[in-house]
């Protein structure tokens, strides 16, 4: 059975859709004829994407701005869409750290830890209900090759990635007669588009241009593998063989070689 089709009353849920590759997915679900509720903290780029979306689509865009590393905030939306018809959820809010556990903001790793794995768990358990009822749906969860495998200087990172990564595989299993699809995003470096040298990140300056993909491929890649209900969609050729490198490779001898990569993004 496909993901539910577009409808009036139904709506795909996006967090972490003001950039990246929320933003694209929300772009992509758009195009394809679904209305919408995206969320991110900033309400002002929240209220700019869903107007261009409306312009250019002619679907309907709600925009609920949440902090979802907050717990109160969280509860607000996932009340909300326990209520609604949500035939597809795409879990897509996360953040990163770089540097050492013990001298990282403890607050810092702390919302990192809500939002990248508690909020995720939150929502699919918010949404799961209704479209068990209505025995179709799509889950669509924003993971990283990064839970793989260890990552020194990364930890809490890789720790919730490596959750969700589970949580998301773990999850398909038992719905797999249920009529809704799960299927795992693990991309390796996206981006929109080439920075400005002068204005690139770190992380930026250190991965090499061919590593990268896009947003917008990364987005069409991976509802496309939602709709076919695949359990692991790695969008790009060289993030298939590093993912399949992380996921085989002795754990002794990756963490030491990847730490020392991420030691850099940290410093």
């Amino acid at each position: 059975m496909p993901v539910p089709a577009p409808s009036p009353d139904a709506r795909a849920v996006v967090t972490g859709a003001s950039q990246n590759i929320g933003e694209a997915l929300a772009t992509e679900l758009a195009a394809r004829g679904h209305s919408l509720i995206i969320t991110a903290r900033r309400e002002d780029i929240l209220t700019d994407i869903a107007g261009r979306l409306t312009d250019k689509y002619g679907v309907a865009v709600e925009v609920r701005p949440a902090d979802l590393a907050d717990a109160a905030e969280r509860a607000k939306l996932t009340d909300e869409l326990a209520t609604r018809d949500i035939s597809i959820l795409c879990a897509n809010a996360g953040t990163a750290t770089f540097g050492p556990v013990s001298t990282v903001d403890a607050a810092t790793e702390k919302a990192q830890v809500q939002l990248n794995a508690i909020a995720v768990h939150d929502l699919v358990l918010a949404v799961l209900p209704g479209m068990i009822e209505r025995k179709a749906g799509g889950i669509l969860i924003s993971g990283s090759a990064a839970g793989n495998s260890p990552i020194p200087y990364n930890a809490t990172y890789a720790a919730t990635k490596a959750f969700v990564n589970t949580f998301s595989e773990s999850l398909r299993g038992e719905l797999r007669k249920s009529g809704v699809h799960v299927t795992l995003l693990a991309p390796g470096p996206v981006r929109t588009e080439l920075p400005d040298p002068a204005e690139a990140s770190i992380v930026e300056k250190l991965v090499p241009d061919f590593l990268w993909i896009s947003t917008a491929y990364t987005a069409q890649k991976s509802l496309d593998a939602l709709a076919r209900n695949k359990m692991r969609v790695v969008p790009g050729v060289t993030s298939k063989a590093m993912s399949v490198a992380s996921q085989y490779a002795p754990r002794a001898i990756v963490a030491p070689i990847v730490g020392s990569f991420y030691k850099k993004m940290g410093g």
